[in-house]
């Protein structure tokens, strides 16, 4: 089958079910109309409180009126309380008079029940539950299952969570594939914070219902993101720090042109730096030297001896700061970064320049750690330090493209590459963002222009892997999948140590072919050659949940959290690990083969999309 690929888009994780809320009644009183024996036999008993007040479509205004008809003396047609017991117990003692089966006899019970909860009186329900459940004989476990779940209901309402986990789960020892069950079991379990089980039912709860509802998949979404929450916070504090692959850091730094910290020293001053005592180079030159060697292991080590080295030896703080804070940045150690980096822009002596990339580097940690205002505030004091540095510009343009504000993108784009013609990463960029807006106007003429525009940056930056790869991206997202995949084949030639090359273009094998073993197997070669490559573990883990190989998708999901850098990343990534665990345990304890279900989600995934994009 062709796959759809959703990639990391939780919201479309296709879960459902079909909730049912309790009804009001409306003017007049419910009375029960004794069902002759012809009557009972003709209908259906495997009805619950939710099934029948969804018929009404008055379900919402129970629960908003119900604190208010308990407390009332008068019902809302004027019969007293007093009459409705002296109606209620004529009732019953018809039935004695009758020859009805246990099982008739509990159905009308469980029927005067529902009649109470929809008047809100809830505790009364579960008294006509109690002798609907003691009647009904064992053998008929979908009714017993029915009665179990309704009484939840009404527990529920009284918030007595412990009773509706309770009855819940009888309701499921009756029928283990009852939907409404595992997700009142669900909501139960989010309110005595249980989340973990709450996330197992509303999962059982999703596959029961074979991925339709879309309540159900927003409630989902929710818990999955508390957990993912929860998750990221206890994982944040046990993280080990930890730098990206070198092809990671060779890309940040080529996004740089002005960075004082990248041009060269001269021979005169390495040689100065020399210790004389071992004759081998110390502090921020060993620091620099192996940046240049790729050696990026050995630079905050190097950088700690400058710093930590006495006033008259220590000749580099600034830049050792600066180098040290970058090197943090880039391995996730947030707190020690801030700390470097904010002691180079608070020491007025220190270089211009150096004080500007301080900002910069900071405000890209503030916006990592969704302190959006506090990054782009850095960025104004850049541009008050330098307003000619083109870095600022085309930083701040990727930040803005990161916030969706693309008018704004494009503007730096305009200013960077004004200061810094040559700037290829900045020049191909604004083309993106400039077909993004056109995309968005659905301007074809302009689109056709961009498409040029990127021709030519192709043609003026030859060396540049970035054109190259956003030329396909683009191509791909046109459909046009044979000259996107040319593309990526260029690209790759260029930078075949680049994984993230290999992961989208396997991600457009699967739009273009469906072909799901050619793009397992480069998103596989992806984690060869950079075990590293985050995004890799992230997209091939979330393949594997569409293939039901659910194992093997928590064990990438796993090695992606080792390497996240932030907690929004670890968020994301524990909630999808979460699903797939909760899958796990779903699947095993129901006996379901989610290969199967899988086919039935993906049609979901597609109708979903569509209707979203229509929006």
């Amino acid at each position: 089958m062709a796959y759809k690929f959703p990639s990391i888009k939780l919201t479309k994780w296709q879960l459902a079910m079909v909730l049912g809320t309790p009804l009001a009644l409306g003017l007049g009183f419910y009375l029960y109309n004794k069902l002759s024996a012809k009557d009972l036999d003709n209908k259906t008993t495997d009805k619950d409180v939710d099934s029948e007040n969804k018929k009404t479509g008055k379900g919402k205004t129970s629960k908003l009126k119900a604190s208010k008809t308990q407390k009332k003396s008068l019902s809302i047609d004027g019969i007293t309380e007093e009459d409705k017991e002296t109606e209620k117990r004529k009732k019953l003692a018809e039935l004695e008079n009758e020859r009805l089966s246990p099982l008739k006899e509990a159905t009308i019970y469980k029927n005067e029940g529902n009649a109470c909860y929809r008047n809100g009186k809830f505790d009364e329900a579960i008294i006509f539950y109690d002798k609907a459940i003691d009647k009904c004989p064992s053998e008929h476990k979908t009714d017993l299952a029915i009665f179990y779940q309704n009484r939840a209901a009404s527990y529920e309402m009284l918030r007595k969570w412990n009773k509706v986990k309770e009855d819940c789960t009888k309701s499921l020892q009756c029928n283990p594939r009852y939907p409404k069950a595992y997700f009142r079991r669900a909501k139960a379990y989010e309110a005595t914070n249980e989340m973990s089980d709450c996330l197992d039912d509303v999962t059982a709860t999703c596959i029961l219902e074979m991925f339709q509802n879309n309540n159900t998949i927003m409630y989902a979404d929710r818990v999955l993101k508390q957990t993912g929450r929860e998750d990221a916070e206890k994982g944040m504090k046990d993280r080990v720090p930890m730098l990206p692959s070198k092809n990671f850091i060779n890309t940040y730094l080529r996004s740089f042109v002005a960075d004082p910290l990248q041009a060269n020293l001269s021979a005169t001053k390495v040689t100065n730096l020399l210790n004389t005592k071992d004759d081998r180079l110390y502090g921020f030159a060993r620091a620099k030297h192996a940046m240049d060697e790729q050696r990026y292991d050995e630079i905050i080590p190097a950088c700690t001896e400058e710093i930590e080295s006495s006033e008259s030896e220590s000749q580099y703080k600034s830049e050792a700061l600066l180098l040290r804070g970058t090197f943090h940045l880039l391995s996730g150690s947030f707190t020690e970064a801030k700390q470097d980096l904010d002691a180079v822009i608070n020491n007025a002596d220190a270089d211009v320049k150096l004080r500007a990339y301080a900002l910069i580097k900071r405000a890209s940690l503030h916006i990592q750690l969704e302190e959006k205002d506090l990054g782009l505030a850095d960025f104004d004091q850049v541009q008050k330090l330098q307003p000619d540095n083109p870095d600022l510009y085309h930083q701040r343009a990727q930040i803005y493209i990161l916030l969706d504000q693309l008018n704004e993108a494009l503007q730096e784009y305009e200013k960077a590459i004004k200061i810094a013609p040559n700037n290829a990463m900045a020049y191909v960029q604004k083309c993106y963002a400039e077909y993004r807006l056109g995309l968005l106007s659905g301007d074809q003429m302009r689109l056709l222009m961009i498409m040029n525009e990127f021709r030519n940056a192709i043609e003026k930056f030859p060396a540049c892997v970035e054109c190259y790869s956003l030329m396909a991206q683009v191509l791909s997202d046109q459909q046009q999948f044979q000259q996107a995949d040319q593309f990526y084949e260029k690209a790759i030639k260029m930078a075949p140590e680049n994984a993230s090359l290999l992961v989208h273009r396997g991600i457009m094998m699967l739009q273009w072919k469906g072909d799901i073993d050619k793009a397992v197997n480069l998103m596989q070669q992806a984690i060869d050659v950079d075990d590293k490559c985050e995004l890799a573990y992230e997209t091939l883990g979330t393949v594997e949940v569409q293939r039901a190989n659910l194992d093997r998708a928590v064990e990438l999901f796993e090695k992606a959290i080792k390497l996240a850098k932030s907690q929004a990343e670890m968020c994301h990534l524990y909630a999808l690990r979460n699903a797939a665990i909760a899958q796990i345990n779903v699947t095993r304890k129901l006996g379901i083969d989610m290969s199967n279900i899988s086919a039935l989600a993906q049609a979901g995934i597609a109708s979903q999309t569509m209707a979203a994009d229509t929006k």
